[in-house]
């Protein structure tokens, strides 16, 4: 048995759990990171940094230093419907600089920034293929972990232990914390396509039951999000390549050129969708960050930002539980205090998004395409659903008027006025 002694143990080294390391580090606080996988993740993901995850990155002094080669501005956002009708288009360009775009990157290509500036902290050490077992406890207060690093079982006593293990953490599990787990039942194929067309701007299309994202990406490459059954990417594959590019070219007939560069099925992967809800995220001596505490569907497209925020807002809190020696659930919960209503009104809101864009019901997406087209007229509720995407927003982007206005119900005599409250 090894016992070492740190400060702070992290479990997990996921979107989370490494910018909180890296942060941590640069702080000079001493660190142990365990990461079960074998090493830096090499599988294909989608990978849309917004505005606020660029603003993570900006504050580790990652942001200018992604690789030219490997990452993609993009400003507009194309909403359409199935066959191409345009309904909506969202631009980032209206945002305020520097933060005023998406930038699409290569896989993973934003997380391995992250890892390899881990690896020239000497605060922190970075363990892979390390499985968390357990956790310490004195007098009811966490005070370490166990675990298995190789074939050595290890303990590591340390002041805080953060899970940041995803959506079936087992440190919330040794917590004793609940969670309501829920699994959407779609999920989404991604695929990386060559873009043997030129394509500068995203598109987004939605129909009945049916979801089709195309993503232009660095290196003349093309992302596709394309909604599918939880549990059917077996059959999708079965059913055979032609097959599926030919329900995308009915979806978008001219990125015929494009879908066809689709030509193995190591060119894709399937995403499951879930969400986590948790009635409390801390304890005396650990806290939950990340999909661990609060997992949501990604049509909020903040799943991945909102654990790189929590990680931020959890940095600047714990200088100070180190200067009071006090890592209690009570000055711990701060934390949460000023994470919760941003990270709850997200996931209610992409929960409307599940209802309305996944719909097969047709009296909601006549709803849903209405909104859309609303919003393409209305710059001051079109603002407000972009500043939400890109993270900026803490409100809820509608009141129960604006909601009215969107659907067409109630003229809108502020409709011209791009962001009059600004973004809060």
């Amino acid at each position: 048995m090894i016992t070492e002694e740190t400060d702070i143990a992290v479990v997990g080294a996921g979107g989370g759990g490494a910018v909180l390391a890296l942060a941590l580090a640069q702080k000079g606080i001493k660190t142990i990171v365990l990461e079960q996988a074998s090493g830096p993740p090499q599988g294909l993901r989608g990978e849309i940094l917004q505005p606020n995850g660029q603003q993570v990155l900006d504050r580790l002094g990652l942001l200018s230093k992604l690789p030219i080669d490997s990452t993609r501005t993009v400003h507009k956002f194309h909403f359409c419907r199935v066959g191409g009708e345009r309904l909506c288009t969202v631009d980032y360009s209206d945002l305020p600089p520097p933060y005023n775009r998406a930038v699409v990157t290569l896989p993973n290509v934003a997380h391995h920034a992250i890892l390899s500036a881990i690896e020239r902290e000497p605060s922190v050490s970075l363990r892979y293929r390390s499985a968390f077992t357990g956790l310490l406890r004195e007098n009811g207060r966490v005070v370490g972990l166990t675990a298995k690093q190789g074939e050595d079982h290890v303990t590591v006593k340390a002041k805080m232990v953060v899970g940041a293990d995803g959506a079936f953490s087992k440190v919330r599990e040794a917590l004793q914390i609940p969670a309501d787990l829920h699994l959407y039942p779609q999920g989404y194929l991604i695929a990386l396509l060559d873009a043997v067309i030129p394509l500068e701007e995203a598109k987004y299309f939605v129909g009945k039951r049916t979801i089709l994202g195309m993503f232009p990406a660095a290196g003349n490459k093309v992302y596709a999000f394309y909604m599918i059954k939880t549990g059917s990417y077996d059959s999708v594959k079965a059913r055979g390549i032609a097959a599926l590019q030919e329900a995308w070219i009915a979806i978008d007939p001219s990125s015929e050129p494009i879908f066809r560069t689709l030509t193995d099925w190591k060119q894709t992967a399937f995403m499951p969708t879930g969400r986590v809800r948790t009635p409390t995220w801390v304890a005396d001596g650990a806290v939950l960050i990340g999909d661990a505490a609060h997992a949501m569907n990604p049509h909020a497209s903040q799943g991945r930002m909102q654990a790189m925020v929590d990680a931020m807002t959890l940095v600047d809190l714990i200088p100070e539980c180190l200067a009071a020696n006090d890592y209690s659930a009570a000055r711990l919960k701060r934390y949460e205090d000023s994470r919760r209503p941003h990270v709850t009104m997200l996931q209610k809101l992409a929960d409307e998004q599940v209802l309305f864009w996944n719909t097969a019901n047709p009296v909601i997406a006549f709803l849903r395409d209405r909104v859309f087209s609303t919003l393409d007229r209305n710059p001051r509720l079109r603002y407000r659903v972009l500043s939400t995407t890109a993270g900026l927003r803490k409100d809820p982007p509608f009141t129960m008027m604006d909601r009215l206005m969107a659907a067409g119900f109630l003229p809108d005599p502020s409709s011209r006025d791009l962001a009059p409250e600004g973004i809060q």
